[in-house]
């Protein structure tokens, strides 16, 4: 089977995207051959304006409904694949938008947020993001959340959350976890990488590592190419076994750089300090994944490298569908 057809052919699954949402974008996803997609633009909103997300969606899906269509079950992944369509997992990068009230939680998931990040990047009522001062943990409001996230159905994302945090997390949940974007710190020792311990601890709950494709966490920064990207991605899978790795691309599309989304990303809660540079620096995505219509090279050199069509299946979407079918059932379903 060629590099094409086997693409055709999968389900293929983005852990995360944070686009600037548009037709055009929709389009791309289509292109690329894209059968789901984690559309996790939500960063510091409040309680409204997680509201606000919400609506946002539900019109961006009224509007394009010939090409995206809403995901709350892995059913309607399916159905996404068959209708060739892409499937629209709305998620959030934080929890911030239920403030302080734990029974916001299974609000949201009622309107249809099926993925949530603890913490975005700093502290926050339940835990430390990674660029927290102090990492002090899960808090005893955050095991709450987490309790309500597993029994509600909600995929609990530790891709931006601190490393104690992160831990504490791994070894309460009652379901599996994701980190949906990350490379691993062992191939560049910088912060926002994650170390192998974590790793191995998500994949030994269950859980899955989606692997992102941000230059300054891979080894050849801004040079990277699609090539580097899977070097990363064999690492993970060599690290934590083959069931447990996915791609989590955080393409950031037709986002300006610098421009106010990123740079209002880079400060704590949006308005304080500038936790790092990346809103203002040049960050190219790997040579030959630049876009989200570059998709099929993923395939096309996963199989160059000689991987099986089985495995390279996994990758793809495979091992998303089976974290995604367990996380998102209700607690005794």
């Amino acid at each position: 089977m060629n590099a094409n057809l086997l693409h055709q052919q999968s389900i293929v699954i983005d852990g995360l995207q944070t686009c600037d949402w548009s037709r055009s974008i929709f389009e791309e996803m289509r292109a690329g051959g894209v059968t789901a997609v984690n559309c996790a633009s939500l960063l510091w909103e409040n309680f409204h304006e997680g509201i606000g997300y919400v609506a946002q969606w539900k019109r961006f899906l009224r509007e394009n409904d010939d090409l995206i269509r809403p995901v709350r079950s892995v059913a309607d992944i399916h159905a996404a694949k068959r209708e060739n369509r892409t499937g629209i997992i709305i998620g959030w990068q934080n929890t911030s938008p239920l403030e302080d009230k734990l029974e916001y939680l299974e609000i949201f998931k009622d309107l249809g947020v099926n993925m949530m990040q603890l913490t975005y990047n700093t502290q926050n009522y339940s835990g430390a993001g990674y660029l927290e001062e102090r990492d002090s943990g899960l808090t005893g409001f955050g095991r709450e959340v987490l309790a309500e996230m597993n029994r509600v159905g909600v995929l609990c994302d530790l891709s931006h959350v601190g490393e104690t945090t992160a831990a504490d997390v791994i070894n309460l949940s009652r379901a599996p976890v994701c980190i949906s974007h990350v490379l691993p710190r062992a191939l560049k020792d910088v912060k926002r990488n994650k170390p192998d311990e974590l790793l191995l601890g998500c994949a030994r709950q269950g859980g899955l590592i989606g692997i992102s494709l941000f230059a300054p966490g891979l080894k050849a920064g801004n040079e990277a190419t699609v090539d580097d990207y899977l070097d990363a991605m064999s690492y993970v899978i060599e690290l934590v076994g083959e069931d447990h790795v996915g791609i989590g691309t955080d393409f950031s599309q037709d986002r300006p750089r610098p421009g106010p989304w990123l740079l209002w990303a880079n400060r704590d809660k949006g308005s304080a300090r500038k936790l790092t540079e990346f809103g203002s620096v040049k960050i190219s995505k790997p040579q030959g994944i630049a876009r989200i219509r570059e998709f099929p090279h993923l395939t096309e050199r996963m199989i160059a490298r000689g991987w099986s069509h089985r495995l390279i299946a996994k990758l793809l979407g495979g091992n998303w569908l089976r974290v995604m079918e367990t996380a998102w059932q209700p607690a005794g379903h």
